[in-house]
């Protein structure tokens, strides 16, 4: 069904896709709706939507009709989701990046519901918002819940207090009107028996400017929109206290769900995982920790097909307002073709309340050595290292890039592409990659000039390595005299004389206990400097010892061996 709408969307002309991909979600909410009321023996008009609808084709129309019967025949959770899903797939790609759109699969939204009620929330007395409601993921199978627990009472009764609890708020009113309608549908049957129609419980607008006249709820849950965002000046004033440089709309909607959320009251949220590691969020963590420590995160896997067009590692997180840190219980929860999320327990983890990084396990073979892990209190710094961002952006150089490393100032430019198997293999083959750069006079602070360990600054949690590093040899060095390293590549260099080698650091960097222990801490595709300065590694005695080994040319088996009891890994 997915497939059929984007193909329809996609040979839409770019002025008339936004309005004809409207009067197609419209026609196939319509023939949903039509076909859920008349199982039900009812004859009830759906809402009405918050703009006309064009023309539509005949062809468009069936098939929007077709998806519309098709999914009427699943429960209004699941429905929902392929409904919302197929909205969001035909938005022009700007529109849906600029919204953050992407929809929560029913299986996920089940278990952060769970979560919410194992932290604190009762379906059957209290109240729940999402923020960003979209096409009510959350707000319909919360209603579901609360239908479930609230006491038996008249169908109008019970309809009217499931209404008075529940509240929404989205920036796109097509989205809006989506959650209505499924609400409805959820509570059909209260609807039909009590002859009343449910009220509108979602309001329009941007939920940044939300005031106190929305109120505040025992219950704060949804997926808010991702991506980095430009602030006004009076947002970034409102929301500053979470604020360390760039911001990310699922950041700021975290700070927010502080604001809405009821002194002891939960908030339970699906997030990428970058917020666990990255440096931009480190206030958040801090003001988390803070006002509503975590309570229980989990891990999804399975990414492929869990979230249309997004490729970053996903977390369910709940917190509660007002409580005290605890340990917070880690799971894993894999998601299949068939939308079944199976939830395993890994373990339990202290947080940093000061706004470090969150040292998660990922898995149970991660448990299995994280307390040693934790107990690891020697970073870069105490080993006299640090790290830096490669200086060039190349496209803002590209009047200096040169085809050859030939004439005066013109120095090798080195791509991540020189980083690969453990070794450093000087390349520049890839599109666009030239193999050098002229460096004009100001432009000194481009150079390297000593030997350091490269790092690729991007990898995924898919790759078989995530710490992917090659030493820049002085050898190298010396026959150019300097290289101009590209943004792509952290640098980890001695800012101090230390006995401890960059050849040691690069073995320590590509052995398989360092880049398990990376992944407890970075949740994002990046390979940051920051999540580098804060990687656990050996005391400088056991690094002296590994550099021994490595000088008496050990072998790569008793090199990693000794690695992994550093970190408490049997061998």
């Amino acid at each position: 069904m997915k497939s059929m709408a984007r193909g329809y969307a996609e040979e839409l002309a770019e002025l008339d896709r936004l309005s004809i991909m409207h009067a197609f979600c419209i026609s196939m909410m319509s023939s949903y709706w039509d076909s859920v009321v008349e199982s039900k023996g009812a004859k009830l008009k759906i809402k009405k939507p918050p703009f006309g609808a064009v023309a539509l084709d005949s062809v468009a129309i069936d098939l929007a009709t077709q998806i519309g019967k098709i999914v009427s025949h699943f429960p209004a959770a699941n429905a929902g989701y392929l409904i919302g899903s197929v909205y969001t797939i035909m938005l022009p790609e700007q529109m849906r990046s600029t919204l953050g759109a992407f929809y929560t699969p029913p299986s996920l939204s089940e278990r952060l519901i769970d979560l919410a009620i194992s932290a604190g929330f009762d379906p059957a007395k209290h109240s729940a918002c999402d923020p960003s409601c979209g096409g009510g993921a959350f707000l319909s199978p919360v209603a579901a819940r609360m239908l479930q627990a609230t006491p038996q009472s008249t169908p109008e009764l019970t309809l009217r207090r499931i209404a008075s609890r529940l509240r929404g708020n989205e920036i796109d009113p097509f989205a809006a009107w989506i959650s209505e309608v499924l609400l409805e549908v959820t509570l059909l049957d209260l609807i039909v028996a009590s002859g009343k129609r449910m009220p509108d419980v979602v309001t329009v607008g941007d939920s940044l400017n939300l005031d106190s006249t929305f109120g505040t709820y025992d219950l704060v849950i949804g997926n808010p929109p991702y991506g980095r965002t430009t602030l006004t000046p009076s947002l970034r004033e409102k929301f500053s206290r979470s604020l360390f440089g760039h911001a990310n709309l699922y950041g700021v909607f975290t700070d927010l769900a502080l604001n809405l959320c009821k002194p002891n009251g939960v908030i339970a949220y699906v997030t990428p995982t970058s917020f666990l590691g990255g440096q931009y969020f480190k206030a958040l963590r801090e003001l988390l920790c803070a006002e509503a420590p975590a309570h229980a995160i989990d891990i999804v896997f399975g990414r492929e097909g869990v979230f249309d067009g997004v490729l970053q590692e996903t977390a369910l997180t709940t917190y509660c307002r007002n409580g005290k840190p605890v340990q917070v219980s880690i799971s894993q929860v894999t998601t299949g073709p068939d939308d079944v999320a199976e939830v395993t327990l890994i373990g339990k983890s202290n947080l940093d309340t000061h706004g470090g990084p969150w040292l998660l396990p990922r898995s149970k073979e991660q448990a299995s050595f994280f307390d040693a892990l934790r107990m690891m209190d020697t970073r870069l710094t105490d080993l006299g290292y640090d790290v830096s961002t490669g200086p060039l952006v190349w496209n803002r150089h590209k009047d200096q890039l040169k085809t050859s490393i030939k004439g005066k100032n013109t120095y090798p430019l080195i791509w991540a592409e020189s980083i690969a198997s453990s070794k450093f293999v000087f390349s520049a083959v890839r599109k666009n990659h030239a193999p050098a750069i002229k460096v004009l006079d100001n432009q000194e602070h481009l150079l390297t000039k000593t030997s350091c360990v490269l790092v690729q600054r991007t990898t995924s949690k898919e790759q078989v390595r995530r710490l992917i590093s090659a030493v820049l040899p002085k050898e190298f060095l010396n026959k150019h005299g300097a290289v101009v390293v590209e943004n792509h590549i952290n640098s980890v260099y001695p800012v101090i004389e230390t006995e401890i080698t960059p050849e040691t650091m690069a073995v320590l960097f590509n052995s398989q206990p360092v880049d398990a222990a990376f992944r407890c801490i970075s949740g994002s595709v990046a390979v940051s400097a920051y999540e580098l300065k804060a990687l656990p590694l050996p005391t400088l005695q056991q690094m002296k010892q590994l550099q021994a080994l490595i000088q008496n040319k050990a072998s790569s088996i008793i090199i990693e061996n000794t690695i992994k009891r550093y970190y408490g890994i049997s061998a």
